[in-house]
């Protein structure tokens, strides 16, 4: 595995980060509880030291999952990271920006964005409980709540660091106008965005920023989740709860699937998973920190952490830019 510095701040992530979205359950089908705690320790075991979590991912269950899992691990040695704004039980009491209904069960769920100073407040006390520790590595903002001034937020943040409750703070689908704003109250290490090799429109204007300001970004659906990995081109079936039968909706499914056949055949010579090359290519991006992989078993984390055993060639990541291209 390889670690590398989170802009700014002082921490060391692990390249391959353990994206803890899908474990929550709820938008990706449910989730077994055995397999999802041994995916975490398997992540661990082979060098995967950073999780990336969300009160909102299984409306506080995927937390609860890796705080369990974590326990008896060294916790120096791991670095947790989650976020705030996204409430889905209520304590908003209407305010906020509304942002979709999600489905519990069968049941719809409003989802609001929503940092006030004292939310902030109450969502970290609720994630250190739920994840079982006293500190979180890196704290971040879910999603921009446009009724709150972005300063009341970071006031919250800062009286967060100074308890000692966070060690670093990232923003999360933050524009550059937003990040300006916040930094005048808090250093901004990091801002997670979507990036995949169907989704490059961070590097127009969001890289050439956070490259210069030295603040990292976090790539979260790297694999546009699941889609590139090739498998529902085949005999894989969504649940009918499952949040990507719309999401897959938003591509062109053949020039998809042509992409996938094309780099199936640098994958097969040299040994690796389709998932693997375009994790690997991810990695290797400009200005790119670290990339979320998540992980439903033991075999998934492991292969997600073996992603970091080879390197790509200038020949061959020229040969993967070009078929990207073809999307377009």
């Amino acid at each position: 595995m390889e670690y590398r510095k989170l802009g700014n701040s002082e921490l060391q992530l692990s390249t391959i980060t353990y994206g803890a979205f899908a474990i929550g359950g709820n938008m990706w089908g449910g989730n077994e509880k055995a397999d999802s705690i041994a995916s975490v320790h398997a992540s661990i075991d082979h060098g995967v030291t950073t999780i990336d979590t969300a009160p909102f991912y299984g409306f506080g269950l995927s937390e609860e999952m890796i705080g369990e899992a974590i326990k008896g691990q060294d916790r120096s040695n791991i670095q947790l990271l989650t976020k705030f704004g996204l409430i889905w039980d209520g304590s908003n009491n209407g305010k906020g920006d509304f942002f979709f209904d999600a489905d519990d069960n069968g049941k719809k769920v409003p989802i609001y964005k929503y940092s006030s100073k004292t939310n902030v407040i109450k969502e970290v006390e609720e994630s250190l409980k739920r994840l079982q520790t006293d500190y979180i590595d890196l704290l971040q903002i879910h999603w921009p709540d446009s009724t709150t001034p972005i300063s009341e937020t970071m006031e919250a943040v800062d009286t967060l660091i100074q308890q000692g409750k966070i060690r670093a703070f990232g923003v999360s689908n933050y524009s550059i106008p937003q990040i300006q704003e916040a930094q005048k109250t808090v250093q901004i290490a990091s801002n997670q965005v979507a990036y995949s090799m169907l989704n490059r429109k961070i590097e127009t204007d969001l890289i050439p920023f956070t490259v210069a300001e030295n603040i990292g970004i976090i790539a979260y659906s790297p694999m546009e989740r699941g889609l590139l990995t090739g498998k529902y081109f085949t005999d894989s079936k969504l649940k009918e709860n499952d949040h990507r039968n719309g999401y897959f909706g938003q591509f062109d499914l053949q020039k998809v699937k042509t992409l996938i056949e094309e780099l199936s055949s640098l994958a097969n010579t040299k040994h690796i998973s389709i998932s693997q090359l375009v994790l690997r290519w991810t990695t290797l991006q400009k200005g790119i920190s670290i990339v979320l992989a998540g992980a439903r078993n033991a075999e998934q984390a492991i292969s997600n952490a073996k992603t970091m055993d080879f390197d790509l060639s200038a020949s061959e990541l020229e040969f993967i830019n070009q078929a990207i291209s073809k999307i377009k």
